[in-house]
């Protein structure tokens, strides 16, 4: 089962999405899936070098007072989750394009998921700038990736089309928001849903599999 996984690294209802789709994995045995880390981009027109969380803050929410209701109803949801939410650590929104391509480079070596909870963590638990290579290269020697290879690859373009053609992708798709998880190319579930929800997406999924793979077993058994 292909579970993929529409996200990106500075929002904290993917990371809660995340949280919970693990909670729904555990609910029974599930050992037949494999997770795709997909990038959308809620600020596609960041600058490079990102913006004073105040002056986000204004933009986004018309000012500090609103953000503050949001963002603690946000931490009060986390907490059921196990998320420890330290929004009062971000004093910086990045550009999140070279966190998606460090998550790619990570999932050469198998290190994908890790990565993306190490970009969680470092930005909503320790409110470090994950838009700064040489922040991003930390994180990545931290979950075992080559300190060496990451920095030369960051320096490159390589992979940045790809994160921005994935963002496209996302909304042809019809996607304003996220976490949004897509199962087998086939079943779709927009936000932070409850474990529990997750998880009956994911049995109507794996019982569908099954039926194909039975009826092509008796197609394939029908005499001449």
């Amino acid at each position: 089962m292909r579970i993929d996984i529409i996200f990106d690294t500075i929002c904290p209802w993917c990371y809660i999405g995340k949280k919970r789709l693990e909670e729904a994995l555990a609910l029974g045995p599930m050992d037949d899936f494999e997770i795709h880390w997909n990038a959308f981009l809620l600020n596609p027109e960041m600058p490079p070098e990102g913006m004073d969380a105040r002056e986000y803050m204004r933009a986004k929410f018309g000012g500090e007072a609103r953000a503050s209701r949001v963002y603690s109803a946000i931490t009060r949801t986390g907490l059921a989750s196990g998320i420890k939410f330290r929004m009062d650590r971000i004093n910086w929104v990045p550009s999140t394009v070279d966190s998606h391509r460090v998550i790619r480079f990570a999932e050469r070596d198998g290190l994908a998921g890790a990565a993306v909870e190490a970009m969680f963590q470092s930005y909503f638990m320790e409110g470090r700038d994950i838009g700064i290579r040489s922040a991003l290269v930390d994180i990545g020697e931290a979950i075992g990736l080559n300190r060496a290879a990451l920095r030369q690859y960051l320096a490159s373009e390589e992979d940045r089309a790809e994160v921005i053609e994935q963002n496209s992708r996302a909304h042809r798709l019809g996607l304003s928001g996220v976490p949004a998880f897509i199962i087998d190319g086939q079943f779709s579930l927009s936000g932070a849903q409850d474990p529990q929800v997750i998880r009956r997406l994911l049995d109507v999924a794996r019982e569908k599999r099954r039926e194909l793979f039975d009826a092509g077993h008796q197609f394939s058994d029908a005499p001449p």
